[in-house]
């Protein structure tokens, strides 16, 4: 408790007083007489209160004076006496009446509603409405041009309204003995609840939504929805006979005494006793008050609100400084200092006290710098190294341990997550603005920017390292997250996750600052551990896969052992399906592992070919020549078992490949193809070179495979017919005349000397002898792929022309076929020259008739002697210069 006001005597009267009202520094009090005082009650000076009776009307009605309000800005007196409305005008001495609301006759309670708002032009409007409870209706009444007029239709209600309350567009109404009411404007209504054993009922209005509603001895906060404002209420000693709500308090009187409460927390704040038959209460401004018995008048001032605050901090009562320094009228300057200063003590105090949530709230809201904050966690700040470095702010903390300390810690984490989040969106909304300044204010607005974002990154890094602490010490599953995204401080980070033995954090960690090497050797440090999470290969594949071509010495130079330990699985460094993988330098992959590890140059030399789909040159060629020389080494007397047994699907994939890649270098590869074996992958490229009698020769005289040569002759005259005309007229490779040196291979096995010229050593060649049913059995196989006088010049002179009729027969019957065809393609190209010429000859016999006369339809002026034309298919003639201006 405090006292929040002070009470002095004002004046007694030898009247009974009925009702008061005041406002500004005036006092109006209507007595059961009939009389209307008016009073001056200047402030308070040297502890002397003087009044000085300004208006004293003692004829004023004949009636008590039940009820009286003012509204200042018209100079109106709205009382009510003889159960009728009045209205009078107080800028005159005598209190004229204005007028005398004649259907209020029974009235019995009214209420004002005056609205001040302020327009778009800056001026003041008032509006003033006024309920009337005349027995079981409701009267509306508003000011217009001095005078009331009614607005709205009469509203019933079930009984006699014994109190009254207008709160924005709702009326709230108290009954003896029966429920609350809000009445809106529109006639809708909401039954609330009893008053209780109280008395009367009591309606406390505290805005323009809100209000308090007396239920036995306790007040309950509504808003105009019929909706609790908050759950506690205030609990009095007994039923208050008045109230008043003075901002933050809420007033009562109770036999005698007014008591003061609060409603954020519905503290008790001060008793105010010795108020001898207290019964009227009356709030005049902020922090004046009246209460009037049925002689006398106290005044109630709130003590100063710098005292007050300086008592209820000591008192440890925070939540209402803070409201009476939001209340209070210094500069908003000074009085968000004393804010902050506030709500930091209370921060601590709450932290003291272990309600941890509590006080990082506070914190927040203060925006209390994070490092202040966390240097509440000693062990989460690093401890300086020079005792006179610590900060001479440094507050007394509890020592915290187990539940308490995890509690500390979740709340921590979620002051600095909500601190993250302010800053980095602070600093996006910044970067916007500063992209609007103009180009006179960049270089201040540059350097100003500079100075935020280092403070900001500076700031950043202590609320994500001490994040990281905390997470290990509570969650830390949340540690990895957290670095993937982090400003943490590297050192600082990487001492606390090697002391809690973090390892796959620390090469999070690692990866987002950029220290590659680090985080590598680390990796292979741990993948010998047994019991470590980081063992094996794995992690280093990923890492290395990901780090890209710019950091290729380091991928080469960890993914040594990596290939070493577990060569299949380390080679998809370099082939796995990752953009970052298929960027790297292949011809640097290539040398590195034709250097290191050259078992695998195959393996990764088909991929690039087979599934990258590389074309370079250099990469066919050098797969070529891996399999030749896996493939000698297999041939090789002293190879291995598995070498041999391999050999043979080497040598198959290496045919395949020469026959169906067109990017490696032919004549690169037959240099450096060896003469006294692989014979047939010699006859493919010397088929590629377009050295076909070579390749044939091979086939026959070498390998003695004449279906072999046969199937190469069909390869061959199949690309000659998918070949276009005018690529065949430039074939000079003999592709057409295949099968005619098939042919003169068979009758005169290499009589010419042609295995000499492939490089063919005499002891490789076989005897092989003229095979002339096989070459008659090729010319009735494939007499239309032959030219039948180069056939008859190789062919012998004892044939008999019965062996060869059914070629001579299919070869008349192709040249006939093919005169036909001819004649058949004359026929129709002479056909469509005429249709041509008849187009020409039509095009060319019509003629336009232009005169001095004609008008341009573009620009409309007519056309003269010289004047170039442009003529539309519909029949349209414009200028030359208009045709493209014609939509």
């Amino acid at each position: 408790m405090h006292d929040a006001y002070e009470a002095s005597p004002l004046l007694k009267l030898t009247v009974q007083i009925e009702s008061i009202t005041a406002y500004d520094d005036n006092l109006l009090i209507g007595t059961r007489q009939g009389h209307l005082l008016m009073y001056s009650v200047p402030p308070k000076s040297n502890d002397k209160q003087e009044l000085q009776l300004l208006r004293y009307g003692k004829n004023f009605s004949k009636k008590p004076i039940l009820q009286i309000e003012v509204v200042p800005e018209y100079n109106l007196l709205i009382l009510l006496t003889d159960n009728i409305i009045c209205v009078h005008d107080l800028n005159s001495a005598t209190i004229p009446q204005i007028c005398q609301l004649q259907k209020t006759k029974g009235a019995t309670l009214f209420v004002l509603d005056v609205q001040r708002t302020q327009s778009l032009t800056g001026e003041k409007d008032i509006t003033v409405r006024l309920c009337v409870a005349v027995k079981r209706k409701l009267q509306l009444y508003e000011w217009k041009v001095d005078q009331f007029i009614d607005f709205g239709e009469e509203l019933t209600v079930p009984d006699v309204p014994r109190v009254l309350s207008w709160c924005g567009e709702t009326v709230v109404l108290g009954f003896r003995g029966l429920s609350y009411i809000l009445l809106d404007l529109d006639g809708t209504s909401k039954e609330l609840f009893p008053s209780g054993k109280s008395p009367e009922p009591g309606i406390t209005k505290l805005s323009d939504t809100s209000f308090a509603l007396g239920k036995d001895s306790q007040s309950i906060l509504m808003n105009t929805k019929g909706e609790l404002v908050q759950h506690n209420s205030v609990k009095w000693p007994d039923s208050p006979s008045a109230t008043a709500w003075d901002d933050p308090f809420l007033m009562g009187i109770i036999t005698d005494t007014l008591e003061v409460y609060t409603l954020e927390g519905c503290l008790h704040i001060q008793t105010i006793p010795e108020l001898n038959k207290a019964r009227l209460l009356c709030r005049c401004r902020k922090g004046l008050v009246y209460v009037a018995s049925v002689s006398q008048v106290w005044c109630i001032n709130a003590v100063e609100v710098t005292h007050q605050i300086r008592t209820l901090l000591e008192q440890n009562q925070f939540q209402l400084a803070l409201k009476l320094t939001h209340l209070s009228d210094i500069t908003e300057e000074e009085k968000a200092k004393k804010t902050w200063k506030i709500q930091t003590l209370y921060a601590h105090y709450l932290f003291a006290n272990k309600k941890f949530a509590e006080s990082m709230e506070q914190f927040f809201k203060s925006g209390t710098d994070p490092y202040e904050v966390i240097r509440l966690f000693p062990d989460l700040v690093s401890q300086p190294t020079n005792a006179n470095e610590t900060s001479e702010h440094v507050t007394t903390v509890p020592i915290l341990q187990d539940r308490d300390l995890e509690q500390g810690l979740l709340a921590l984490i979620k002051f600095l997550t909500e601190v993250r989040h302010k800053l980095m969106g602070d600093t996006q909304a910044k970067d916007k603005e500063n992209e609007k300044n103009s180009e006179k204010d960049t270089m201040k607005g540059e350097k100003t920017k500079n100075i935020t974002a280092v403070a900001t990154e500076q700031l950043l890094k202590i609320i994500d390292t001490t994040l990281l602490k905390c997470y290990l010490q509570t969650n830390d599953a949340l540690v990895a997250p957290l670095l993937r995204l982090n400003h943490c401080h590297l050192a600082e980070s990487e001492k606390t996750l090697l002391k809690y033995q973090k390892y796959p954090e620390l090469i999070i960690l690692y990866q987002t600052k950029g220290q590659h090497k680090k985080a590598l050797e680390l990796l292979e440090k741990q993948s010998n551990e047994s019991d470590s999470s980081l063992r094996g290969t794995e992690r280093t594949i990923q890492y290395l896969q990901h780090l890209g071509k710019d950091h290729m010495d380091l991928i080469l130079k960890f993914s040594g052992w990596v290939l070493e330990q577990d060569p299949e699985q380390g080679l998809r460094i370099f082939m796995e399906d990752v953009q970052e993988v298929e960027h790297l330098p292949r011809p640097k992959v290539l040398d590195y592992l034709l250097r290191c590890h050259k078992d695998l140059v195959i393996t990764y030399l088909e991929h690039v070919v087979h599934f990258w789909m590389d074309n370079n040159p250099l990469f066919h060629n050098v797969l070529v020549h891996q399999y030749k020389e896996k493939c000698l080494a297999g041939l090789n007397p002293n190879a291995s078992p598995a070498e041999k047994q391999n050999v043979q699907h080497l040598r198959q994939k290496l045919q395949q490949f020469l026959e169906k890649s067109t990017h490696y270098t032919p004549e690169t590869v037959l240099v450096h193809l060896p003469f006294d074996c692989l014979f047939e992958e010699r006859a493919i490229i010397l088929g590629r070179l377009g050295r076909h009698e070579q390749a044939i020769s091979i086939y026959v005289n070498l390998l003695n495979d004449v279906p072999k040569a046969i199937q190469f002759c069909s390869n061959v005259y199949a690309k000659f017919e998918g070949q276009k005309n005018s690529e065949k007229g430039k074939n000079q490779d003999g592709a057409d005349e295949v099968y005619v040196t098939l042919i003169k291979q068979l009758l005169k096995p290499d009589n010419e000397g042609v295995l000499v010229a492939t490089g063919c050593t005499p002891e490789n060649r076989r005897t092989a002898q003229p095979d002339l049913e096989t070459a008659l059995e090729l010319l009735e196989e494939h007499a239309a792929k032959i030219e039948p006088l180069k056939a008859l010049e190789v062919l012998p002179g004892n044939v008999p022309i019965g062996r060869i009729r059914h070629f001579l027969e299919a070869s008349l019957q192709n040249n006939l076929n093919e005169r036909r065809r001819t004649q058949i393609l004359k026929g129709l190209l002479y056909a469509e020259h005429l249709q041509v010429q008849e187009q020409r000859m039509h095009y060319e016999s019509q003629s336009v008739l232009l005169t001095e006369f004609n008008i341009c339809p573009v620009c409309k002026k007519r056309f003269g002697n010289q004047s170039a034309f442009a003529r539309y298919a519909n029949g349209d003639i414009v200028h030359y210069s208009c045709q493209e201006k014609k939509a």
